[in-house]
């Protein structure tokens, strides 16, 4: 557990991070990269790939993800980017966020725990579910910009190139790594 606030800090790095590129507006492309949820996902399956029991890659995955969006909070809120802290800022922001927070109460936990199986059991569906966020995202984005006329397609060629190359990548790792700990489990059994 001593990596623990090490990955807690890194993940609220993350946030604030996130939220300092989407305000970014000379670089109209970061805004839209900034608003990609799938990287969110890595934070606490990242979380949950650095502890040896289910329980503390899931307690640890949920609190990443909650550092992050504290770390995002914070930032949002900051004289960095323009804003007064005031009780009546905070409350407009985490009631605009309540679907963020209800997101993350069920993906932390979850993507620690799949993040966990993964370092332990080589559990590959879980690896490949992350991998499969990234892929997936534009195409759902796409569909519901189309379906209700809300413009949440991702505009940007190369964030969407982007956020799919990076799916693909962690996905051929994953089964770079599945075929490699297979061999070793036959050599070894």
């Amino acid at each position: 557990m001593r990596r623990a606030p090490v990955v807690v800090g890194l993940a609220a790095l993350f946030g604030a991070a996130d939220q300092f590129l989407g305000s970014l507006s000379r670089y109209p492309w970061a805004h839209e990269a900034s608003l990609l949820s799938a990287p969110w996902l890595l934070v606490g399956f990242l979380a949950g790939c650095t502890q040896r029991t289910r329980r503390r890659a899931a307690l640890l995955g949920l609190a990443c993800t909650f550092a992050a969006l504290i770390g995002y909070w914070v930032m949002t809120l900051s004289p960095i980017e323009g804003a007064r802290l005031t009780a009546y800022g905070i409350r407009g922001l985490l009631v605009s966020q309540s679907l963020v927070i209800v997101g993350g109460l069920v993906t932390g936990p979850v993507c620690g725990w799949l993040g966990n199986r993964w370092r332990d059991e080589g559990l590959w569906l879980g690896a490949l579910a992350v991998a499969a966020a990234f892929c997936l995202e534009p195409l759902a984005r796409a569909a519901v910009d189309s379906a209700i006329r809300y413009p949440g397609a991702i505009r940007y060629p190369a964030v969407w190139m982007g956020e799919v190359a990076g799916g693909l990548a962690m996905a051929l790792s994953v089964a770079i790594a599945t075929r490699r700990r297979a061999s070793s489990q036959r050599a070894s059994g």
